[in-house]
């Protein structure tokens, strides 16, 4: 069975099959069918090892595929368990079985099923709509519900390997019976697998959690589920990311705000939060009235535009906030700083008329797209348009959309369309990120919007003396500062560019002979404005080097004995270069502030 109702999908292509192998089909749609085929290929094997497994969901995901089986009583799969199931696979491939498909009517489907004890499928056709298409595949004695396509022979299936077992409700749902879940990936060749499980390497040795954890960057404790705790090195990080934060504000001409973390319900009922988003907030009372604890700044802001007149001349308002939010997000799903319920917004809401819309839009990407150049990160660009729930007038969609698009193309950016895939109250623009890894992440974001202003009754009065609606722009750049300086972590593996490391220069005496020399020069350091440190622990010095290099990952080291001391220099050794060399010690200082000054890296 392909998957869930709500996750299956149809490829309608034409699949041309070339000696069991997929062929002439973009790649990201051969590699599904491939990775579709192998839960089947699995299921089989398994059904072979233990015949009385029933199986309910199986469908291909990003790098691989499930199935979710109903065992015996009394039969548990572990990770032990995987080398036969792989061995039984490899068989199946080796038989080159055919894979054949065939239709039948809803009632001879359930009976066929039924037949086979596959109650598990019997019960999704009954969930299918009357009119739905049930269709077979059949490889050898295996057969299976599903929409297909498949690979025509087994032995197109050449990489595969099992990797993990877990639990699954039937359904997802926790009423139901608990399922397992057996993972795999599957690729077109052992190349690509092996390329696959040497970036999982790397990305284990990148982790930000143990990263963070070595650097005493941040911290997580049961006290506070998904609410991080952020050390002394952190917070240097935090600092001069906010410092950069707030020169870019400047630069590019917003007013920086501060929202209360705490406001009324009734906020929230002009907002639509309380109604659509009350789930994800936390809520208390005061003076027993109900309160919100903001999940976002933006209600805040049209508070702000709200409490004066406003002209046309007025706008644009630009309106940056580096608000603290929070937002209920399940346990489960909390994942170090990338997924928390408390975060930093790397936020700014501008309002502006209509006829604003292209500068002010051009502007903002100008803005985002300087942020993501300073750390070296390549991304591309979505444009989403109307959905089938949005509000507003035709007009205005219009106006918006074709502003979107004019900004875009007068910067002569290239980006993909996503029909129907904006916000209810405006279409946007998104930036995804993508990371030493090759993953994506969704950071920046331009969103048009008609319905906050509408909702809180904005207004200005405009050049013939009546009153408008502005329109307002949502806009974020890091997202939340969390999640930014996990996917920093990872991306520099804890090796910041010296503007951004907690430790910027670390001094390493020699002996105890050169101690007070090391806090004559530390101290001059720290006077032009450079985080240091000094370790004058009794430690032999290929100890200190090797952890300020593996574990504090500083830039640069100063080494400093007794011919450094004499001749009132120091030795330096660059991180980039893992070279020493003997430096005069303003002139380091000189560089270094330089470095940092022009945030180099």
């Amino acid at each position: 069975m392909a998957g869930p109702p709500h996750i299956r999908k149809v490829i309608s292509m034409k699949v041309l099959f070339n000696d069991g192998h997929v062929d002439e089909v973009p790649a990201d749609e051969e590699l599904h069918v491939l990775r579709h085929s192998a839960a089947h290929i699995m299921a089989q094997a398994i059904k072979r090892l233990y015949p009385q497994a029933d199986f309910a969901y199986g469908p291909a995901t990003d790098n691989g595929f499930y199935y979710d089986i109903d065992l015996p009583e009394g039969t548990k799969i572990s990770e032990d368990d995987f080398p036969a199931i792989e061995d039984e696979m490899r068989k199946i491939c080796k038989e080159n079985l055919k894979f054949e498909t065939y239709e039948l009517p809803r009632a001879e489907a359930i009976k066929h099923m039924e037949e086979r004890g596959e109650k598990y499928k019997v019960e999704h056709i009954g969930d299918l709509p009357e009119d739905a298409r049930i269709t077979f595949y059949k490889q050898g004695e295996y057969v299976d519900m599903c929409v297909g396509p498949h690979i025509l022979y087994t032995k197109a299936l050449k990489a595969f390997k099992l990797t993990g077992v877990s639990g699954a409700y039937w359904k997802g749902d926790s009423k139901n019976k608990m399922l397992t879940r057996i993972n795999g990936v599957a690729f077109r060749n052992k190349q690509e697998m092996d390329e696959h499980f040497a970036l999982l390497a790397e990305a284990e040795k990148r982790d930000h959690r143990k990263i963070g954890q070595e650097m005493d960057i941040f911290m997580m404790n049961e006290a506070g589920p998904g609410f991080p705790f952020w050390l002394p090195n952190g917070m240097r990080i935090r600092n001069a990311l906010m410092q950069y934060w707030q020169e870019m504000q400047d630069k590019y001409g917003y007013d920086q705000v501060q929202t209360p973390i705490i406001l009324s319900r009734k906020l929230w009922e002009t907002s639509g939060h309380w109604d659509h988003y009350k789930e994800n907030m936390y809520t208390t009372q005061i003076d027993d009235e109900d309160y919100a604890i903001k999940p976002m700044n933006c209600p805040g802001a049209c508070l702000i535009y709200k409490s004066k007149p406003r002209s046309y001349r007025d706008l644009p308002l630009k309106l940056a906030e580096a608000g603290i939010d929070h937002r209920h997000e399940l346990k489960g799903a909390l994942h170090g700083l990338f997924r928390v319920r408390e975060f930093q917004q790397d936020d700014a809401h501008l309002f502006i008329r209509p006829d604003q819309i292209t500068e002010q839009v051009e502007d903002v990407a100008h803005l985002i797209t300087a942020y993501y150049a300073q750390f070296g990160f390549p991304y591309r660009v979505e444009l989403s348009t109307r959905p089938d729930n949005s509000m507003g007038s035709d007009e205005d969609w219009e106006r918006a959309e074709e502003g979107l698009k004019k900004a875009l193309e007068d910067m002569h950016v290239d980006y993909k369309l996503n029909p129907g895939d904006g916000a209810f109250y405006g279409p946007k623009i998104d930036f995804h990120l993508q990371d030493c890894l090759g993953r994506e992440w969704q950071c920046g974001t331009i969103q048009l919007d008609f319905q906050l202003p509408h909702n809180f009754q904005l207004e200005y009065v405009d050049k013939d003396g009546t009153k408008k609606q502005p329109i307002m722009i949502h806009r974020a750049g890091f997202g939340s500062f969390e999640r930014f300086i996990g996917m920093l972590i990872e991306q520099y593996a804890g090796k910041f560019p010296t503007w951004l490391s907690p430790c910027q220069v670390k001094v390493l005496p020699v002996s105890e002979k050169t101690r007070d020399y090391a806090s004559e020069v530390a101290q001059t350091l720290r006077d032009a404005g450079v985080r240091v440190k000094v370790d004058d622990r009794d430690e032999k010095i290929g100890y200190k080097i090797r952890e300020a290099r593996s574990v504090d990952r500083v830039p640069y080291m100063l080494i400093l004995g007794e011919k450094e001391k004499e001749a009132g220099n120091i030795s330096v050794r660059d991180r980039a270069t893992n070279e020493t060399t003997q430096r005069d010690l303003a002139d380091f200082v000189r560089d270094i502030c330089q470095e940092i000054k022009e945030r180099r890296g």
